[in-house]
């Protein structure tokens, strides 16, 4: 049996990814552009929040499971920035190129240009789940001189057999 999934996202290399990565668990990943869902707010400080917020929303516009993310780069010498503000770093209509060339500049000069990147993924079962399945993992990188921000999304298999377990009609 197929399981429809809302992804919240209209991001096409993110709805690609998703439908190659959850076909073999047999969901059908709907964008949430497919279903009319506006993109939600993104007004917390933590990544968990704002994906839980994107997913929530999904759910609650759909009436469907959703699965939602939230990432960025988070530079130690720079308390953490740009974190949860790394899409938008170099202004709203900013785009990767732009936003690195930024991170890269506010890191010269500093003795400690090492990052992270951060990405937390979240599926709710409905709007109000009270146990949203949440994974963050971590990348470290050395120097941000050399890191190339992508959405290369590290998930874990656990993860998805978790989010198979929790929609199985039993």
């Amino acid at each position: 049996m197929v399981q429809k999934l809302v992804l919240a996202s209209n991001n096409s290399d993110k709805v690609r990814e998703f439908q190659e990565l959850l076909a073999p668990f047999h969901f059908q990943v709907i964008p949430q552009g497919e279903l009319d869902i506006p993109a939600a707010e993104e007004p917390h400080h933590t990544f968990i929040e704002n994906a839980l917020a994107k997913a929530r929303h999904a759910s609650n516009v759909s009436g469907l499971p959703a699965l939602a993310d939230d990432s960025g780069v988070c530079a130690h010498t720079l308390d953490g920035a740009p974190g949860v503000h790394s899409a938008r770093y170099a202004g709203l209509d900013s785009d990767n190129a732009a936003n690195n060339q930024k991170l890269i500049a506010a890191l010269q000069g500093k003795a400690d240009r090492g990052a992270h990147y951060v990405c937390a993924l979240v599926m709710v079962n409905s709007a109000n789940d009270p146990e949203p399945l949440i994974c963050k993992p971590a990348g470290m990188a050395k120097s941000l001189m050399k890191l190339r921000v992508t959405m290369a999304l590290v998930m874990t298999l656990t993860f998805f057999y978790q989010i198979s377990a929790r929609l199985s009609p039993n």
